[in-house]
């Protein structure tokens, strides 16, 4: 049987250990690769004007690529974790627009977290022997058989570029909510991902 979720001190469940660990986890470490994805087209840029070494661009995108793949293989036990554990129920309160939204946001993420990085590792795929795939900058991991045309490695590089901004809007709609549950609706649902933060006071009854 599934173990069970965590009464918070309002009475309200929330996210075991694991799942706390899990998430912020690879929060900080998408957060981390778009900006990280930005310096590193400077990098790239520089390359081109002569003003840096080709080796150095190389390292800099191996490094990109095995973030990437850390977030894809966390994303994915992560999700073999949450299919194997409860999450904490929603306030009843909640609206069937909200928690509409609330799914949403949750598939979201998960779509995000897997699929991501397996179009970084398409697009990198796509460039051939000339710029191998490198875990950690030293152990040459396989490519994925797709096209090695200009045309779909513009594509699929365009395409993985903007995902940052996909993912920064459903970030934002996130945050936005929880932000709505901790200083307006003030039902503890905050507490669930952020044990210890101290839930404002309602003004009365629900």
């Amino acid at each position: 049987m599934p173990a069970p979720t965590e009464p918070t001190a309002s009475g309200h469940s929330r996210y075991g250990v694991v799942s706390i660990a899990f998430h912020w986890t690879i929060a900080a470490l998408i957060i981390g690769i778009i900006f990280y994805g930005w310096w590193m087209e400077g990098v790239r840029d520089a390359a081109f004007a002569g003003e840096a070494e080709f080796s150095t661009v190389s390292s800099v995108y191996n490094w990109h690529k095995t973030i990437g793949l850390t977030i894809l293989v966390l994303s994915l036990g992560r999700l073999a974790w949450r299919l194997k554990h409860p999450v904490p129920p929603l306030p009843a309160h909640m609206s069937t627009l909200e928690r509409g939204l609330a799914r949403f946001t949750h598939i979201a993420f998960y779509v995000i977290m897997i699929g991501v990085p397996l179009a970084g590792y398409v697009t990198a795929s796509a460039f051939g022997d000339a710029f191998p795939i490198k875990l950690f900058d030293a152990l040459t991991l396989p490519k994925l058989p797709v096209p090695q045309t200009e045309g779909f490695q513009e594509t699929a590089g365009s395409l993985h570029g903007a995902s940052a901004w996909v993912i920064f809007g459903v970030l934002a709609l996130h945050v936005a909510g929880a932000l709505k549950h901790h200083i307006l609706d003030r039902d503890g649902v905050l507490t669930r991902m952020i044990p210890g933060l101290n839930v404002p006071k309602q003004d009365g009854p629900r």
